[in-house]
């Protein structure tokens, strides 16, 4: 046998590695445009409102109401993805979101910019997704984590590019700095809807099409070695209900295939295992979420005046540096994720949070209680402790609620599951943003990080009771973690008349 096939040679390796990278990277491109409108909202409201006239409530609204409207796009996008493929998806999610990105950047008034806010909605619900799913599906066992860990790398990239569209738009006029703020994130859209053609079809998405030619052509190009590739592939065809033993270059897969009956086996009769992994899908997002990141990353400059900086370009610059601190600790994560798995950095993670939110909660009371005088030393520690909070929320929370997320479900079920996740997660988040003023007014801006930190506590205690590790398995062996037998790991059994070789003629 040659050295292709008995092991990796060092060009393989490498070609492997850099393809798989490439997939993930253009795939993850979908999560800048969420944080793009994350970070560029923050500081775009403060003009919007002077230049719209815009209450508070509304502002809320503007703030919040995205995520709501991705609910619209990601319960879309599950079954879409599952009927056109998740490449197509992609494209969907790119050309929806550009359309909303220049909507929003021609608003004239509250209701013209809903509209804009709508679209981009369903774009940002296809994208969030789309990405974990089809990045997952491609990237091999060794380092999935890495490359399942990009979407929330981008988004991170976002968020900084917004914040960073913030600080520097802001110079211009009020009626025109906003509108390009909000329209520049059409940019990364048209990236990728470019760096789409040169993505592969998820080679999962392929074999539950019967075209295993195909499947097998992708997992050759994101394999090391030609025997991890045929062992993939083995391992998908048995998740498919495709025997081993078929050689065929496509196979006729019954319509279940297409995603019908998913909705009936997650929410009327599911398994034992499959309620758990639901179950424990919606849980992990709720509860990223619920620790209030939005409410940092979306009110950051309001955050940092009640702590005492008044100056708007200070206040844009301190947000700017959340924004930097986010990104870099999003990418040190990425590099870990694969080396100490999964459950000890989100349970660091979780535990930073809950120290970082009490030391804000404690600053933010003393300077209520100072109003007429500036402590320094408690401006600092809310400054310090918002950056900590991000940082710790960026190392754990941020990356493995989509990595782990998008890992778990059978792959029958894995883009509608994921679907499911992500609309609770945007549903969440749009609620955390839409009442976060309101919150603050009602039980003060320290009262709700304490509650921010009590949510977390349950949360630890969550993580630390009910999440597997799944670091280094293969996605049909994580399943059996949580209680799937090899059979329920299968989407169909195929007819006995097809004796192994699928029900259609080879085409090869």
């Amino acid at each position: 046998m040659t050295n292709m096939e008995t092991g990796a040679s060092p060009e393989r390796r490498v070609s492997a590695k850099t393809f798989a990278l490439s997939c993930g990277i253009l795939a993850s491109m979908t999560s800048i445009v969420l944080g793009y409108d994350i970070g560029v909202v923050s500081g775009a409201t403060l003009f919007i409102k002077e230049d719209l006239k815009l209450s508070d409530t509304q502002i809320e609204i503007v703030s919040g109401v995205l995520n709501l409207y991705a609910l619209v796009g990601s319960f879309a996008a599950g079954r879409i993805s599952d009927i056109i493929g998740r490449r197509f998806t992609i494209v969907i999610a790119a050309a929806t979101f550009i359309a909303g990105a220049i909507l929003m950047g021609l608003a004239t008034d509250f209701a013209f910019l809903m509209v804009g806010r709508f679209v981009a909605g369903i774009g940002v619900g296809f994208a969030m997704m789309i990405a974990p799913v089809y990045t997952t599906e491609v990237a091999p066992a060794a380092y999935r984590g890495f490359l399942s860990s990009f979407p929330e790398v981008f988004i991170n990239i976002g968020i900084l590019l917004g914040y960073v569209s913030n600080f520097f738009l802001a110079k211009l006029s009020l009626n025109l700095g906003w509108r390009l703020m909000l329209g520049m994130g059409a940019f990364p859209a048209v990236l990728l809807g470019i760096g789409v053609l040169f993505m592969p079809e998820s080679p999962r998405w392929l074999v539950l099409q019967g075209r295993i030619k195909d499947a097998r052509h992708v997992l050759d190009r994101t394999s090391e070695t030609k025997e991890e590739s045929e062992q993939r592939l083995d391992e998908i065809k048995k998740a498919a209900g495709i025997p081993e033993s078929c050689k065929d270059d496509k196979v006729d897969v019954p319509k279940k295939n297409h995603g019908k009956g998913v909705w009936k086996e997650l929410f009327i009769s599911p398994s034992p295992p499959v309620r758990r992994i639901f179950w424990t899908s919606l849980a992990i997002h709720f509860f990223q979420q619920a620790s209030g990141i939005d409410s940092v990353v979306l009110y950051s400059p309001r955050i940092f005046e009640k702590a005492g900086i008044h100056d708007k370009n200070a206040s844009l610059g301190a947000t700017m540096a959340v924004g930097f601190v986010k990104t870099v600790f999003i990418l040190v994560a990425t590099f870990f994720l694969d080396k100490f798995g999964r459950r000890p950095l989100l349970l660091t993670s979780t535990g930073g949070m809950i120290i970082s939110l009490l030391g804000l909660g404690v600053g933010l009371t003393v300077i209520d209680k100072h109003p007429n005088e500036t402590v320094h030393w408690a401006v600092g520690l809310c400054v310090s402790t918002v950056l900590f909070f991000v940082a710790f929320f960026s190392i754990g929370q941020g990356p493995i609620t989509w990595v782990y997320t998008s890992e778990i479900f059978p792959i029958r079920l894995r883009a509608q599951g994921v679907s499911i996740g992500v609309a609770l997660n945007r549903t969440m988040s749009g609620i955390i943003g839409m009442t976060f003023i309101s919150l603050y007014k009602a039980i003060t801006i320290a009262g709700s990080f304490f509650l921010y930190m009590s949510i977390g506590i349950v949360s630890w205690i969550f993580f630390f009771v009910c999440l597997p590790e799944t670091r280094g398995k293969s996605l049909e062996e994580i399943g059996m973690l949580f209680g799937l037998s090899p059979e329920e790991t299968r989407e169909v059994e195929l007819p006995p008349e097809s004796n192994g070789r699928g029900q259609a003629s080879s085409s090869r």
